[in-house]
């Protein structure tokens, strides 16, 4: 063990100590251990996921102002298209920022950190919900 860290031949990961410029390595923190690829793959996996959320609330945002022949008023279209696409905007925004983190956690062997993107997400689409519920059967 070398600082702390379980070297290759321990199972663990790659011990990273050198301090390099951010320019040098493509901007990858580079500090402590490299997780296993399974973890970084699975941490990537979730991000695209987010990523194919977020493009699936845009369509639904275009379908709402412009496909779908809804009976509403304009007012509540757009009310459900804007918080469709503000909710996509959010994801968009988040999401590679979530992956840092995460990615910075594993390579430093800390805890995940907690995320406020599902609750976040599930609120919105829940009023989002409720918003078309009213636009359909309310007054």
């Amino acid at each position: 063990m070398v600082g702390g860290l379980r070297g290759p031949e321990k199972g663990g990961g790659v011990a990273v100590n050198a301090p390099t410029s951010p320019a040098s390595d493509g901007g990858r923190d580079t500090e402590g251990v490299e997780p296993d690829y399974r973890f970084t793959l699975a941490n990537e996996r979730t991000f695209l996921a987010w990523i194919r959320t977020a493009l699936a609330l845009i369509a639904g945002a275009v379908a709402v102002l412009h496909l779908v022949p809804l009976d509403w008023a304009p007012a509540m279209r757009t009310v459900v298209g804007l918080a469709l696409a503000g909710l996509a905007v959010f994801i968009a925004v988040y999401a590679p920022l979530r992956w840092m983190r995460v990615q910075r956690a594993m390579r430093r062997e800390r805890p995940l950190p907690l995320s406020v993107l599902p609750v976040v997400i599930a609120t919105g689409v829940a009023l989002v919900c409720v918003v078309v519920l009213l636009g359909n059967y309310g007054a």
